[in-house]
């Protein structure tokens, strides 16, 4: 039974292209994600999926060759209809699917379950699904942990487009500068003559009324060789209108970084449940004032918690607070295991935040893009790694006002 259509679905189109992910190369980032789901929940195949007009295409895939299907016969068509995990146990006992060609085949679907990926601006781009050809369930961590992954999914897609948004703005203002430059050099250069020429005949013809046909000449020969002068003039002042303005900006205000980090902590924390690692919130203290975007900086801070958890062994231990050094600070600290073993996190945040965070695409685009938005917050990244003490990390903030009442 083909599902019906989202009642935004133009809105909701609009958003997915506006991400210009569709038919984007493969990326290691949501492999990983979609390895984890796999694991976690015990089945042979899990995808990123994508909805479009007429299919679904796939941005991330393990278990299964295909690049995309049709949307008519896409399981993640119906998933987005809804806000939270659609679970098929059996879909030869579920009536929207009995018939599907995928379940009726010999070693079928049988078993779905799949979170949709929703933006905060509300809409359901696609899922981050899980398929078995078994009849099955998940428990309640099995959920909480797909639930917490399609986050994940959806804060990288988000965190790209708005780091390409922060690029376009820098380039905004270096050319408002360029502007600003030019326009002092025609103001107070080329364009004053003729300027003062019209200022004078303007006088002139107010004070006699009379026209002087040779001021007036000489004021349309003056004019016309400063034609161009006169356009450009009107072009820098449109631009510099212009170069501030759109919605690709963060949206700054006061917020609390401890509070911040404790919703961050607990996004990820089901994650890391999986792979029973123990992460110890000291983000407890006191509030710390800063000036950031709330949605976009803990969207940061969730992608760092997830890469700690990600390259962290089985058993492991993450710690994580907030606190004061040279300014409001949230630390990470990925620590060594008792029996010697070691976290994997340090060469990924190096070449991802700290090395080369402007280079190609590669295994930890996440973490560069991650390191271009705390940039724009004005943070300082400082990272180390020592035996017996693991991998730290902290970022720090320049000082707020503190206000009385925090996001």
């Amino acid at each position: 039974m083909p599902a019906s259509l989202p009642f935004n679905e133009v809105d909701r189109l609009a958003a997915l292209y506006e991400l210009d992910i569709l038919d984007s190369e493969p990326e290691k980032d949501f492999d990983d994600i979609v390895a984890l789901a796999s694991a976690v929940c015990g089945v042979p195949m899990s995808l990123v999926t994508m909805v479009d007009t007429d299919r679904q295409w796939f941005k991330a895939r393990i278990g299964t060759d295909l690049t995309e299907t049709s949307r008519e016969l896409s399981f993640c068509a119906h998933a987005i209809l809804g806000k939270d995990l659609m679970v098929v146990p059996d879909a030869t006992r579920d009536p929207r699917f009995a018939g599907h060609p995928m379940v009726e085949e010999q070693g079928g679907i049988r078993f779905y379950a799949g979170a949709p990926l929703i933006t905060t601006d509300g809409f359901a781009l696609g899922t981050l699904c899980v398929v078995d050809s078994e009849p099955r369930n998940l428990d309640v961590e099995q959920m909480q942990a797909l639930r917490a992954l399609s986050r994940q999914v959806t804060s990288q897609l988000e965190l790209r487009r708005y780091a390409t948004a922060l690029a376009n703005t820098t380039a905004r203002l270096q050319e408002l500068e360029r502007r600003k430059d030019d326009l002092a050099g025609l103001i107070g250069g080329e364009l004053r003559a003729p300027l003062r020429l019209i200022q004078s005949y303007l006088a002139e013809l107010g004070d006699k009324g009379t026209h002087d046909a040779g001021l007036a000449d000489l004021v349309g020969r003056a004019t016309a060789a400063h034609v161009r002068g006169f356009t450009d003039l009107l072009g820098h002042l449109t631009s510099m209108s212009d170069a501030g303005t759109g919605g690709d900006s963060l949206h700054m205000r006061q917020i609390d970084l401890t509070r911040l980090t404790r919703r961050a902590v607990e996004a990820v924390r089901p994650i890391a449940a999986t792979k029973h690692i123990w992460i110890l919130n000291r983000s407890d203290g006191p509030a710390l004032p800063i000036i950031a975007d709330p949605v976009r900086l803990e969207q940061v801070i969730m992608h760092l918690l997830f890469a700690a958890v990600k390259y962290t062994p089985d058993g492991g231990r993450v710690r994580v607070g907030t606190e004061v050094e040279s300014g409001p600070t949230v630390f990470l600290d990925d620590m060594d295991m008792p029996d010697g073993m070691r976290p994997d996190l340090f060469p990924h945040l190096y070449y991802g935040t700290i090395a080369n965070p402007a280079g190609v695409p590669g295994p930890d685009r996440g973490l560069a893009v991650a390191k271009r938005v705390l940039d724009a917050h004005h943070a300082t990244v400082a990272l180390s790694d020592r035996p017996g003490d693991g991998t730290s990390l902290h970022v720090v903030f320049p000082f707020a006002e503190p206000e009385l009442a925090f996001a």
